[in-house]
């Protein structure tokens, strides 16, 4: 294992140069199948770092901007009635990936906050039968708490990295 997370440092460090650290960290969360929270100033390439290491990875990869009118729906999913087929269809939403990228997370409410937290911490969705991807990675953005319309963040499970 090993061998294989020093090929995947190697190969997003062609990309992100001078982030030895903070990919390092993040390969290690991904090994210990844990989820990250990236706190930087804006324009330091933490998008670029997780869709590195996903295309690293060869995993799919997926970015929501998280703002205050984003529904839980909007996260997980939705199911829908298909007139055309006479049943409920289930489209899925953006956690249906291997690397996630949650940014500015904390400009959500806690509800959509709480529906990203279930599937990172229990692997499942509320009101759907399924499971997470097996490798499930969340890489998240804070904004500073200084601003105005931003929520509270809950913190416990996630590694911070600076």
């Amino acid at each position: 294992m090993e061998e294989i997370l020093s090929k995947i440092e190697e190969n997003v460090s062609k990309v992100m140069i001078g982030k030895t650290k903070v990919t390092k960290l993040l390969l290690a969360s991904l090994a210990a199948g844990g989820h990250v929270l990236l706190e930087d100033v804006p324009g330091t390439g933490k998008t670029v770092l997780a869709r590195a290491l996903a295309k690293s990875m060869g995993c799919a990869f997926h970015r929501v901007q998280f703002t205050p009118d984003l529904l839980p729906s909007d996260v997980t999913g939705l199911s829908f009635f298909n007139q055309e087929k006479g049943a409920f269809t289930f489209k899925e939403g953006p956690v249906f990936t291997n690397i996630l990228l949650a940014d500015e997370i904390n400009r959500a409410t806690p509800r959509t906050q709480s529906s990203l937290l279930e599937c990172m911490a229990e692997g499942q969705w509320t009101g759907r039968q399924g499971r997470s991807p097996r490798r499930f990675l969340s890489s998240q953005r804070r904004i500073p708490w200084r601003q105005s319309d931003v929520f509270h963040c809950r913190r416990h499970s996630l590694t911070v990295l600076s």
